[in-house]
């Protein structure tokens, strides 16, 4: 059987339920203590809103910048 979970420990309590489930041969604990690589946030974001909104937000940005910097 080879269903693999990655699962974020919220409540450090746990940690020793899953040793206890991984000495009852229940679970494996594969790596401790992991820590995902850091995603770019253009990469994260990408998508989330569609070209013409994202151009759109542009355009108020720059309306917003010249009223700024007019006062």
């Amino acid at each position: 059987m080879d269903n693999t979970m990655l699962i974020q420990i919220t409540n450090q309590k746990v940690v020793g339920l899953l040793h206890e489930l991984e000495e009852l041969e229940l679970i494996k604990v594969l790596k401790e203590n992991f820590v995902p690589a850091k995603q770019k946030l253009s990469d994260k974001y990408k998508g989330t809103i569609s070209k013409e909104q994202g151009e759109n937000l542009n355009e108020h940005i720059k309306k917003m910048r010249s009223e700024w910097n007019n006062n």
